[in-house]
């Protein structure tokens, strides 16, 4: 392998992998599922979560890419070449979700420079519906915003930049300058939101535990979804960082670092947003629960009415907000792309410029899409189609080709080679059948879940990104590699 497709030292792996993993989703979503599903006593299912899925299969996917030290799509075609499509179309489902991830980035963006003036006015959803993010109506879907289109351009260029340069220059050296920045930025804001009058309102709401919850199949699934997409396992990231290692790696001491800190940073950031959300009860005399939010709703509407009620610290609290937020955004996006980079390096054998910049041009087209008076609408059909029917089948396709055509016992002697922490039999036990049959029956309750209350134009949707990606992924395997 070439030193520039290597990473300069470990603490660049751990922490490009920490910053795939710390994303969007740590901050505006693990604080509703942690709410809505038992409150503290959603942290027993959190952990079985932890360490019956999350650990063992980013050990797994650290071994595979490791060891093979080739892309995605390549390894699959070298346990069998008949599984190569099936590669393909996994790592296009990532790439899709590059796409639209790059949107509401860019949504970040503009709200943090919204926040100089607090030009959303007294009315954030309605600021966010006409001038950022669109509405339901698909009449709008022929207008576009403006400010999305210049945000956007700015969230691919920024991933093209750092993206397009070997492992040392690029994400190597912006992963050691943005997920301390990160880190620090939201311990700041933990802090300050924890010191807020009312906070403690907003934290016993959060961790009321319902221990009667504990026996509902709904909230063990929230969990181990949670964990799925917050370590953004199974989706070619980690296995495609891992391959960039040199020799003598700790992987199993690696996936133990990435996963705590991943953890503690949603716990801890779960506590400031309930903080803040307490405070704001407590001063504006709102119930609680009126309050409470997930993902666009909590930061694009929800956040910006708190910062209005809070005078001059509002001005300084909701920039460094939007900061961190950006922060997560960038570092995830730009892992999200690199499977597909990686895949597109080996099949036509181009540089990582060439490829980083073709996937940018590419990606940023499509997600002009997303910037229509309904972009937040389609954002919400394609999320939903790729985490609950698209990705989770195969994920679990991949977990079953892994363990069963490949030699775990020697992959098991690799992984515990340099490793402080080891794994034994019990571990292949759980990624040959346990992780199988978890993520299958997830993959059937979410089917179930997006059929029911799917509209025909979303169904109609979901065809198209299904035949898309099919037809895609079969000219891409029947292309003869180059390299």
């Amino acid at each position: 392998m070439s030193e520039v497709n290597k990473w300069d030292s470990p603490l660049s792996f751990i922490l490009a992998m920490i910053g795939a993993a710390v994303g969007l989703g740590n901050i505006w979503r693990f604080s509703y599922v942690l709410y809505s599903n038992g409150g503290g006593a959603f942290f027993i299912p959190y952990l079985v979560a932890i360490f019956l899925m999350g650990i063992p299969f980013l050990i797994l996917e650290y071994g595979i890419g490791f060891s093979y030290k080739d892309s995605f799509p390549n390894i699959f075609k070298k346990i069998n070449p008949k599984f190569e499509v099936i590669s393909w179309i996994l790592v296009l489902s990532v790439f899709m979700i590059a796409i639209y991830y790059a949107v509401i980035v860019g949504w970040d963006l503009v709200y943090l420079i919204s926040s100089i003036n607090f030009s959303w006015g007294s009315d954030p959803a309605l600021y966010f519906a006409n001038s950022v993010g669109g509405s339901p109506d698909l009449s709008q879907i022929t207008s576009f915003m403006i400010p999305t289109i210049i945000a956007v351009l700015v969230i691919w260029f920024l991933v093209w930049y750092i993206s397009h340069k070997n492992l040392k220059k690029g994400i190597g050296r912006f992963s050691r300058i943005l997920i301390p920045a990160l880190f620090i930025i939201m311990a700041i804001i933990i802090v300050y939101s924890i010191s807020l009058p009312g906070s403690a309102i907003g934290i016993n709401t959060l961790l009321n535990p319902d221990w009667n919850s504990l026996t509902k199949v709904e909230i063990w699934l929230a969990a181990f979804s949670q964990i799925l997409f917050s370590l953004s396992m199974g989706q070619a990231i980690s296995m495609s960082y891992a391959s960039y290692l040199p020799d003598k790696a700790r992987l199993i001491d690696d996936v133990f670092v990435v996963v705590a800190c991943n953890c503690l940073f949603e716990v801890f950031t779960a506590f400031g947003i309930f903080s803040v959300l307490g405070y704001m009860s407590a001063t504006a005399g709102t119930p609680i629960v009126h309050l409470i939010s997930e993902g666009t709703g909590l930061v694009f509407i929800v956040f910006p009415m708190i910062f209005n009620i809070m005078g001059p610290v509002g001005h300084i609290f909701a920039p460094i907000l939007f900061i961190a937020i950006l922060f997560a955004g960038i570092t995830s996006a730009i892992a999200i792309i690199e499977p597909m980079v990686n895949s597109i390096m080996h099949k036509f054998d181009w540089t990582r410029k060439k490829a980083v910049t073709v996937l940018v041009c590419i990606g940023c087209c499509f997600s002009l899409i997303f910037t229509t008076g309904a972009g937040s609408y389609l954002v919400e059909i394609v999320d939903t189609f790729l985490n609950n029917f698209a990705l989770m089948p195969l994920i679990a396709i991949q977990c079953i080709v892994f363990t069963h055509c490949i030699d775990l016992d020697s992959l098991m002697s690799l992984l515990n080679e340099n490793s402080k922490f080891k794994v034994d039999t019990p571990w292949t036990y759980i990624v040959k059948y346990i992780l199988p049959i978890c993520l299958l029956f997830m993959w059937v309750w979410g089917v179930f879940d997006l059929i029911g209350g799917t509209k025909t134009f979303e169904l109609a949707v979901c065809v198209l990104l299904t035949a898309v990606l099919l037809i895609t992924s079969v000219i891409l395997t029947r292309i003869k590699s180059k390299n």
